[in-house]
């Protein structure tokens, strides 16, 4: 009896005790499936045991070779996505300098509740990663205390650099001047107003200026620059003088007495301000900016975690800081390079003055190769409509850790363009799994993974034993 004969038979077979007319794999055209172990030795198809009935299209959902990988292998090694078990890899000025590019800015959000394994992923992937790669540097302004000195005080000397701390009880405190040439040169005169104009908001607790006290302070500014052009630097100090002060100059000269005693007492104003400022905080402020200053080392820690948290002083060294790198950057010897500046507890530079120094220096900061991190708890201690939302709403490179409070979860989804089943999904995060977005690409869930070494780095007290020696065979 012929082949045909017998599947011809079968069918009929089927059809009389089948009334629905379902149909089995097995009674489809294609290969006969060869049980017998003679045929499988010929080389015929024949499988180890009897398979289950199915079809292609069932079949496919559980075939895990059809999830593809959410990211490429450019960049940093992230974590292991949850999904498809394969590897996350991302990394802002990469993505940034790619053709096309992958991300329309190389600004970075880092958020979660307390305990959820931020800091040990900032210090890994933000910081540690990076800095083995060529041309490439971190800045971190390092604010959460671990003994007497910041956390990221043991990476610094691994890499050869002391932490630049800024105390208040004058023990080899690091000074910053408002008026150093890099700021000056950088921001130009109208930058460095807008710095002095930042300061004296942040010592009157964000407190707006009135016009005639922002006059004051430009023309102030003006008077202190001229006085010492081509001689020694001035300093914050210097520019106490002139504060209150009307310049004899047309601008001024055809104002009223009335309008004149309103621009000096607007101006003496300023300078009780600046000068309770600079009593309070002498050893930080008063002065040349410290020799220990500068970028050359692979890390630059900026150690505030010993300032009190209930003053200025944080936000006055963040702002100063800030301007003074980005006048370090454009220095000629410093193209080429790709620079991380984390902001631990980063919430209040994305919100208040500070938010406008940031804003007016995202152009810049594209051209330079910097990729700013932003690290903080919660985007709902963000006002709606300063200036922070529009930094938050920049940051193309989204990594959200766990939100313990639904309405937390709520301001991430609707931020960032989450799928709306992700707020659950980012109130049960286990410690160490974040949610990934970069782009316009949907966001993955994914877990940070870390050699041993790494969690040394990461999680002790003691952070990392090496010497400088083996960090550069590191490099």
């Amino acid at each position: 009896m012929s082949e045909d004969v017998k599947i011809t038979r079968r069918r009929q077979s089927v059809d009389d005790s089948n009334p629905a007319r379902e149909v089995s794999p097995y009674e489809l055209p294609g290969s006969q499936l060869r049980t017998k172990t003679r045929a499988a030795y010929r080389g015929l198809y024949a499988p180890s045991i009897a398979g289950a009935p199915s079809t292609t299209r069932q079949a496919a959902v559980l075939n895990t070779a059809l999830i593809g990988q959410p990211t490429g292998t450019q960049g940093i090694a992230n974590g292991r996505d949850q999904l498809s078990h394969t590897l996350v890899a991302h990394d802002p000025i990469t993505a940034y300098n790619a053709r096309p590019r992958l991300v329309s800015s190389p600004n970075t959000i880092v958020a979660g509740g307390v305990g959820g394994g931020k800091s040990s992923f900032v210090k890994t992937v933000c910081v540690g990663r990076p800095l083995l790669l060529k041309y490439r540097r971190a800045v971190v302004f390092d604010k959460k205390p671990q003994g007497d000195e910041g956390e990221y005080a043991a990476i610094a000397r691994a890499y050869g650099a002391e932490p630049l701390r800024f105390t208040l009880d004058g023990s080899g405190s690091t000074r910053l001047n408002l008026l150093d040439p890099l700021i000056v040169r950088n921001a130009g005169t109208a930058g460095t107003y807008r710095l002095l104009h930042t300061i004296v908001r942040i010592a009157r607790d964000n407190a707006r200026l009135t016009e005639w006290e922002e006059e004051a302070i430009r023309a102030a500014l003006t008077s202190t620059l001229d006085r010492y052009e081509g001689g020694r630097t001035p300093t914050m100090s210097d520019v106490l003088p002139f504060l209150g002060t009307v310049p004899d100059e047309t601008l001024y000269r055809d104002l009223a007495p009335s309008a004149r005693d309103m621009l000096h007492h607007a101006g003496l104003g300023v300078r009780w301000t600046l000068t309770g400022l600079l009593d309070e905080y002498a050893g930080l402020l008063d002065g040349e900016t410290s020799d220990t200053v500068d970028l050359t080392g692979k890390l630059t820690s900026f150690d505030i975690s010993q300032l009190p948290n209930d003053g200025p002083a944080v936000n006055v060294v963040r702002a100063i800081g800030n301007e003074w790198m980005m006048g370090r950057l454009r220095g000629s010897a410093n193209r080429g390079w790709g620079t991380t500046v984390v902001y631990e507890e980063g919430w209040d530079m994305v919100d208040g003055p500070t938010a406008h120094l940031l804003k007016s220096n995202q152009k810049l900061s594209r051209a330079l190769g910097l990729s700013n991190v932003f690290v903080f708890h919660k985007g709902k201690d963000i006002a709606p409509n300063s200036p922070g939302q529009t930094v938050i709403s920049e940051a193309q490179s989204i990594y959200m850790f766990r939100q313990d409070r639904p309405e937390d979860a709520a301001w991430a989804v609707n931020t960032f363009d989450f799928e709306p089943s992700t707020a659950e999904v980012l109130q049960q995060l286990a410690p160490g799994h974040f949610i990934f977005k970069y782009g316009s690409q949907p966001e993955v869930h994914v877990q940070h993974v870390r050699s041993e070494w790494e969690r040394e780095l990461t999680d002790t007290d003691d952070a990392m034993q090496i010497t400088a020696e083996d960090a550069g065979e590191s490099r």
